[in-house]
């Protein structure tokens, strides 16, 4: 029986191999990370840094706070003045998503009860993003993203 050297055929065969599983890896990863997370925060980013000094200007006119949690199945919104007051906006408009991607993105109705904003929701545990935009009733507008941590 005649030996079979390894030739040089056989190394690039194994590289061609090696770096071909590797760079096919990393474009499905790739592609996965695209799919899952677009990474769009705004649609023009010139023009939202244009006018990100007026909106800073607004926001601090306002002074309100706002802070998020998650009670009795239920999502609460904050929303106080300067005074620590609850704020009764015009209009709120919010999407909850989880930070790292957009499938479990929805957009709830908020009820104000005299105190805070709420509105049921089934939050899995982890990070969550509330992007929201409210509105004063001289149409002042107030947009912020609150970070909410739900426990398992």
């Amino acid at each position: 029986m005649a030996e079979r050297q390894f030739t040089g055929k056989h190394a690039l065969a194994v590289f061609v191999a090696a770096f071909g599983v590797i760079i096919t890896v990393n474009l499905l990863l790739a592609y996965n990370a695209v799919k899952t997370f677009p990474g769009l925060e705004v649609k023009n980013s010139y023009v939202a840094s244009q006018e990100f000094n007026d909106r800073l200007q607004e926001h601090k006119a306002l002074g309100w706070e706002i802070r998020a949690e998650l009670s009795g199945g239920l999502l609460v919104l904050h929303i106080t003045d300067k005074a620590g007051t609850p704020v009764e906006v015009a209009e709120l408009q919010a999407v909850v998503g989880r930070a790292t991607h957009v499938k479990d993105d929805f957009s709830p109705d908020f009820i104000f009860d005299g105190q805070a904003y709420s509105t049921p929701a089934s939050l899995g545990r982890g990070n969550w993003n509330i992007r929201l935009v409210a509105k004063d009733h001289d149409g002042a507008e107030f947009a912020q993203r609150v970070p909410l941590f739900v426990k398992g």
